[in-house]
């Protein structure tokens, strides 16, 4: 199993600075990749959000954009690789954005992991000009464009969603095929279009139940698909600390370092092939990550 760590592009930490040394700080410790998300804009007022409400975290009013950060620290890197978890694919053109991961790609000597979303949040796909009826078949079409703009010239696309005319698009990616996709989802029908579509998946930790039910939906689309099940990757993210101590109460893969050692073995039992912790809202400064890090490697490897 593969281990990461998202970089500090959110919230007080957030910095060129802090950025290069979580950066460096993980390919020195032996992390496999470092990872950004995407964040378009955090409404001031409530927003909807699973039939609730709720108020933005203040953590997302500072987000730096996420291909910039990865192409900065490419420039401090030599090995770890470059992950979205995730972009928001619909905010953007295939063929820009195939682009702009085939240049990250080349830059980086064929490190990039392609992590796209759906998107979840009104106010940024008003502000993108994009409706929401766009998600489900578009994003599953957008992938489609996306590959086509990766493989071999002249590109050409002509679906409902997206169009791109007989064209050479460069640069390739280093990459065969493009960099690996992992999508996040967790709903079934979410789940089975990644199975279909030949991508991994990249579902959140929020709860046993939760992680272990699409773990297992998602390859048993896999078997229905044709595919080997465990053929795809499965990434974890967690949205939480690796604590100096242990914690009575913690969700998955928090906690002290004993304690978040002991959920990675039940994650091998699941087949997970790589998990990484995203730690930009949870008050944990960066030098204190890399510790922590450093720690669970000593421990699960």
């Amino acid at each position: 199993m593969d281990f990461g760590l998202a970089l500090p592009t959110a919230g007080r930490f957030a910095s060129a600075e802090a950025i290069g040394q979580v950066a460096e700080g993980a390919e020195r410790i032996g992390l496999d990749s470092v990872w950004v998300f995407e964040r378009l804009l955090s409404p001031t007022e409530p927003v909807t959000i699973g039939g609730g409400t709720m108020s933005m975290p203040e953590v997302y009013n500072n987000v730096y954009s996420p291909l910039e950060v990865l192409a900065f620290a490419a420039a401090k890197t030599s090995r770890v690789r470059l992950g979205t978890s995730v972009l928001i694919a619909l905010f953007h053109n295939p063929a820009a954005l195939g682009r702009s991961f085939a240049t990250l790609d080349r830059l980086s000597g064929g490190r990039v992991v392609a992590g796209l979303g759906q998107g979840w949040l009104d106010a940024e796909f008003q502000a993108a000009g994009v409706p929401t009826s766009r998600k489900g078949a578009g994003f599953g079409e957008f992938i489609e464009a996306l590959r086509a703009v990766w493989g071999p010239d002249p590109v050409s696309f002509d679906g409902r969603f997206y169009t791109i005319a007989k064209s050479a698009i460069a640069p390739k990616p280093v990459q065969d095929g493009g960099p690996p996709i992992i999508v996040g989802a967790g709903a079934p029908a979410a789940l089975r279009r990644a199975a279909e579509l030949g991508v991994g998946l990249n579902p959140v930790a929020m709860s046993w139940d939760a992680l272990e039910g699409a773990i297992a939906a998602f390859r048993g689309f896999e078997r229905d698909a044709g595919r080997e099940p465990g053929a795809l990757p499965v990434v974890v993210r967690v949205n939480a600390p690796i604590s100096g101590e242990p914690l009575d109460e913690r969700g998955p893969l928090s906690g002290s370092v004993q304690q978040v050692a002991g959920d990675v073995e039940r994650l091998r039992g699941l087949g997970v092939n790589e998990v990484f912790w995203s730690m930009d809202s949870t008050g944990t400064e960066p030098d204190v990550q890399l510790a922590r890090m450093t720690e669970l490697l000593a421990a699960v490897r």
